[in-house]
């Protein structure tokens, strides 16, 4: 058995920490500061986000909405864009499987993970996001 309290881990914000990884599911705990967002994005895989501490504002590219605080749970399907908006200091626990997902970087050859890298850095070049809000996405979707 492998355990943790979530609410006592020392954090930096912005910055996942994975809890743990195995071939069926990832666990991934991330602090994000009050006013502060993780920008619209999507994972491979089926995600949960539970809210462990503070409270967020949930919305879809489909136009839902949900604000809530400890204990909120919200299931996005595998590509559902999402973002999340800290209205405090939140921190959030965020599961994903299966792991990796269908066309996920860490299960494809090395070809192709270098092809989806130029992509990535060409889309990443291209976008106004801030640089911590893309580091932080490629570490949600990209460590295996």
């Amino acid at each position: 058995m492998k355990s943790w309290d979530i609410s006592t881990l020392d954090l930096r914000p912005h910055a996942p920490r994975i809890l743990s990884s195995s071939d069926d599911a990832r666990a991934i705990v991330l602090e994000i500061p009050a006013g502060e967002s993780l920008k619209e994005h999507q994972v491979h895989e089926r995600a949960w986000v539970t809210v462990v501490e503070g409270e967020v504002e949930i919305t879809t590219t489909a136009g839902e909405q949900v604000c809530g605080a400890t204990g909120l749970v919200a299931e996005f399907d595998p590509r559902e864009r999402h973002a999340v908006h800290a209205r405090s200091k939140a921190r959030i626990l965020l599961l994903l499987t299966p792991w990796p997902g269908a066309g996920h970087p860490g299960g494809m050859t090395v070809e192709d993970k270098a092809h989806a890298r130029q992509q990535a850095a060409e889309h990443q070049h291209s976008a106004t996001e801030p640089a911590d809000t893309a580091a932080e996405a490629e570490a949600l979707d990209s460590h295996s």
